[in-house]
């Protein structure tokens, strides 16, 4: 068998990476600041800036037009997804935090994208079992609550179209994931989530290390 194939990273090599990407956004490095500024420790549900620019390569390169997140926060990834939409392109965000999604939408006002996304202040499988009947995404985002991941999950693969990509947060939980002795609900639910994904013949899937990891699915 050939070698592993892979790296890991200090904090000198993945500053390497991120200058080395386009991830040097102004609009969106101000919001990353004053999110950290204002929240604190809870700054750390932002996605990194690497990510942010791939969820962005992604809906762009897949032509999506349609697209949901869960779990919104301060807009960081919102942003990222509604700027690759096309100027009819509509995003679906979920969420329950007042205060922390009137900072994403000042920010989606500033950025020219507030037209293109509708925010939902409502637990997202009540927001999503409400939609309409035949709706249908092309894109999605997954990055709230992990106790509910795997109905996430449902919800929206059965919501997507053939082709639609499902991008899910956090699958490595900071390594937890391989930690036998950690049985809190969360991690519990990630690691079942992911063992679910690995054996799921209606998507093609692949996890990769971007931050604290990231799982692609297409659906077929």
């Amino acid at each position: 068998m050939a070698a592993n194939k892979f790296v890991a990273l200090d904090e000198r090599l993945y500053a390497y990476l991120v200058a080395h990407g386009h991830n040097q956004d102004p609009l969106l490095a101000e919001l990353a600041d004053e999110t950290a500024r204002r929240f604190g420790r809870a700054a750390g549900m932002q996605i990194a800036p690497e990510q942010g620019t791939l969820l962005n390569l992604l809906a762009r390169a897949s032509g999506a037009r349609t697209a949901i997140e869960v779990g919104t926060f301060t807009g960081y990834s919102a942003l990222c997804v509604a700027r690759a939409l096309p100027p009819d392109g509509r995003l679906l965000c979920c969420d329950i935090n007042r205060e922390w999604t009137a900072l994403a939408q000042s920010y989606w006002a500033r950025a020219g994208v507030a037209e293109r996304i509708t925010l939902k202040l409502a637990p997202a499988l009540e927001t999503i079992r409400a939609l309409p009947a035949g709706t249908s995404f092309d894109f999605a985002f997954i990055d709230a609550d992990k106790a509910n991941y795997r109905a996430y999950y449902e919800e929206i693969l059965q919501r997507s179209r053939p082709g639609a990509l499902v991008l899910i947060d956090n699958v490595l939980w900071g390594g937890e994931v391989l930690n036998a002795a950690d049985r809190s609900a969360d991690t519990v639910a990630i690691r079942e989530l992911n063992d679910f994904v690995a054996q799921d013949n209606r998507v093609e899937a692949v996890m990769i290390a971007v931050a604290d990891g990231l799982t692609i699915c297409r659906k077929k």
